[in-house]
Formats: C-alpha cells, sequence, structure tokens
C-alpha cells in the first residue's frame, strides 16, 4: 500500500560496493511502499541513478583504514561534520549507513546526537567478531539495527551486547559469475594425475599483499613443476595492481595467464581444479564456486603489532559460516612453498582433503540461503525501524 507522503531516506555509502547495496534497498524501498523516495546523503552512481545528490564525492570515505584516517583527520572530521548536520536538518524518515564504520558510524553518532528521534540502521556488520569487541555495546546508543551479510554475526553482535541484527543475505549467493561458475564445478571433472590441472593464483588485491605473496607462490609452482606436474595457470586481478602483478611474475617458471575482465574471471573460477589464494573476500567467493583452496597471508609490520587484538579463530570466512575448519590456511612465517605445493597436490586429485573442502562449501550455501533478495530483506527492516 502506498505511503501518502514522499519517504526520505539519507543514506552514506563510501565503496562502490556499498552504494550497490544502498541501491538494492532504495529499489525495494519503491516496490513495497508504492511511493515516491527521495534521497539524500551520499552515494555513488548506483544511487545517483535512482535520484541523489551527493553532498560530495563518494570517493573521499572509500577504502578508509586507519593510516587513511590519521593521515587527513582533519579534512574527514569536517566531512563527517558537514554530513551529520546536512541529514539532521533534512529530518529523513530513517539513515542509513553503508560499511564504510570509520567515517559512517561517526556521522551516526552525531546524527543520533542531533535528533534521536530519527531512526539509524547501519548495513554491513563491522568485523567486532574478528577484534575491537568493544565496538559492538559502543554502537548500541546510537544505531537502531544492523543489516548483516555474514549469517553467524547476528549471535555475535548478540553476545557482545551490540545492537539488534538481521542476516539479510550476501550478493554473492546470487551474483551471475558466482552462479555460472558453481554450475561449471558441478559437473564432473577429469582429475586424474596426467592431466594438465588448472590452478587459480590469487595473491591479493592490495600492493603490500602481492608483494609479500607472489614470491612464494612462484616458488610453490616451480615445486609443483619438479614434481612432475602440468600446469596451467590464471591470475586474475584488479587494474590497480595488475602493472605490479605482470613484473612480479615475470620471472616464474611457468607464466601464468592474467585475467582483468570480470566475466573471464568467472569462467576461470569454473575452470579451475584448486586454488592458491591472498586471504580475504576471495574465499568466499571460491567457496561459493564451489573451487577447493589454499589460503594465505602474510602481515605486514603494523599489524603484526596488532595482531594481539584479532579474537577470532580463523581468518578464512568459509570456515567462519560453516563453524569447522574448511580451508587450510597459512600465515606469516609458516606460508612455505613446499607445504603450499603437497596441500594443492592433496586437492589436485579425488582425495578426501577435496571432498572434505566441497562439502564444507555446500554447507557455507547452505547456511547463507535466505528467502528472497537481500534488498528486500534489508528493506522490511528499515521500515520496521521506521514506523516504531
Amino acid at each position: 500500500m502506498a505511503t501518502e507522503k514522499p519517504l526520505k531516506i539519507a543514506i552514506v555509502a563510501g565503496e562502490e560496493s556499498g552504494d550497490l547495496l544502498g541501491a538494492d534497498i532504495v529499489a525495494a524501498l519503491k516496490g513495497t511502499t508504492g511511493s515516491e523516495v527521495r534521497l539524500v546523503g551520499i552515494g555513488g552512481r548506483h544511487l545517483q541513478a535512482l535520484g541523489l545528490s551527493p553532498l560530495f564525492d563518494s570517493g573521499e570515505i572509500a577504502l578508509m583504514g586507519l593510516s587513511a584516517i590519521l593521515r587527513d583527520l582533519p579534512r574527514l572530521m569536517r566531512r563527517i561534520s558537514q554530513t551529520a548536520s546536512a541529514i539532521a536538518g533534512e529530518k529523513p524518515h530513517c539513515l542509513i549507513t553503508i560499511d564504510s564504520p570509520d567515517f559512517s558510524l561517526r556521522v551516526a553518532k552525531k546524527v543520533r546526537a542531533a535528533d534521536p528521534a530519527i531512526p539509524i540502521v547501519h548495513y554491513v556488520c563491522p568485523s567486532v567478531w574478528a577484534w575491537r569487541p568493544g565496538r559492538a555495546v559502543a554502537m548500541k546508543p546510537y544505531v537502531d539495527h544492523i543489516l548483516c551479510i555474514l549469517p553467524f554475526e547476528v549471535k555475535e553482535l548478540a553476545r557482545l551486547g551490540g545492537p539488534p541484527g538481521t542476516y539479510v543475505g550476501h550478493r554473492l549467493t546470487h551474483d551471475p559469475g558466482v552462479i555460472g561458475a558453481a554450475k561449471a564445478q558441478s559437473q564432473p571433472r577429469d582429475l586424474s594425475d596426467d592431466r594438465v590441472k588448472t590452478l587459480l593464483v590469487l595473491p591479493g588485491s592490495r600492493r603490500g599483499e602481492v608483494r609479500r605473496l607472489v614470491g612464494p607462490f612462484g616458488k610453490t609452482i616451480s615445486i609443483l613443476r619438479a614434481r612432475g606436474h602440468r600446469l596451467r595457470l590464471l591470475l586474475p586481478t584488479v587494474p590497480h595492481v595488475a602493472d605490479l602483478v605482470r613484473a612480479s611474475v615475470a620471472s616464474w617458471d611457468e607464466k601464468p595467464e592474467i585475467i582483468l575482465d570480470p566475466e573471464r574471471k568467472w569462467q576461470a573460477f569454473g575452470k579451475a581444479d584448486a586454488a592458491l589464494i591472498a586471504s580475504g573476500t576471495v574465499s568466499l567467493e571460491l567457496a561459493l564456486s564451489g573451487v577447493p583452496m589454499i589460503s594465505c597471508y602474510r602481515l605486514d609490520p603494523v599489524m603484526r603489532m596488532a595482531q594481539r587484538l584479532i579474537t577470532v579463530w580463523s581468518a578464512a570466512l568459509p570456515n567462519l559460516i560453516a563453524d569447522r575448519p574448511i580451508v587450510p590456511e597459512s600465515y606469516n612465517e609458516y606460508v612455505r612453498p613446499q607445504y603450499l605445493a603437497r596441500q594443492l597436490e592433496a586437492l589436485f586429485s579425488d582425495t578426501p582433503y577435496r571432498a572434505w573442502q566441497k562439502d564444507g562449501f555446500a554447507e557455507v550455501a547452505r547456511r547463507m540461503a535466505v528467502d528472497g533478495p537481500s534488498g528486500d530483506i534489508a528493506a522490511g527492516v528499515v521500515m520496521r525501524c521506521i514506523k516504531r
């Protein structure tokens, strides 16, 4: 049933991924209320296509981390105050902040102080389950509800005394690329020893990750070749590290095929027999695609000092979702090529090790399933917050 007045929604989305999530909610709100939705705040091209005129370029708050905040703190504090003041002045029916917690949650806190009557919903739970758990209870005074994209986060928020949460699903579960790759992976596969094995190599999307892992990954491949394996290497990457990747793999015994096109990336996922990866969200992409993998990471010096703050038992999202070890992880000095090579050998063949991962990936998919599109579920939570 249409509402009598337009629905005014304030939104703060910095990164492209957050902009997409915001656009999903706005489209769902328009469909479910039958009402005009007016937008104020910050967002990218997807939200702008739905009528948002941003207060400033959303790129200013994208990819923010501790070092970025410290480097540009005065300007960021001005932007936080500007955004909060503009939103409070508009008196929206609801404020939706999306990811980028270093910026968006500071805006939320100021808006709550300026006008406690405005409901505030935050989309994408901060990783309080991994480190700095005190952030959960700290959010409770100024965040009314959190939209979670990982199924275990709702219980973790409750355990830590944070705001109530609702699992709304993850965009990856209905991503056409993931669905296509999973379909290809589900087909019968020749895993005989004499066959050329297709190995995905994913050394990370940040320059530091690439520099720390490309050497051990190259040595792992040399060892596999020395042990008699014939390999086809596929290396999907992103434009901002592509030149570094090309230069770094130039000395490898086996040259990988570097892939920049997103569609070809998913095709590579469908063809792969196994993957050697830098720990990150790509582990969830691979798990939902059904690709067996080995996960690695080498922390930079700053993160090594902060390592004691990490409280989670695994850094691999598939492990956390399934609540059991599925993906093997090697960190820091334990990123050893001789060991990685033997692990990959066990995934190249029809072994219990490979079957264990495949079964675990099916469990991840089951636990992540939701009834309906994520945007619709999220929009329902927003409307309930508005009507309280």
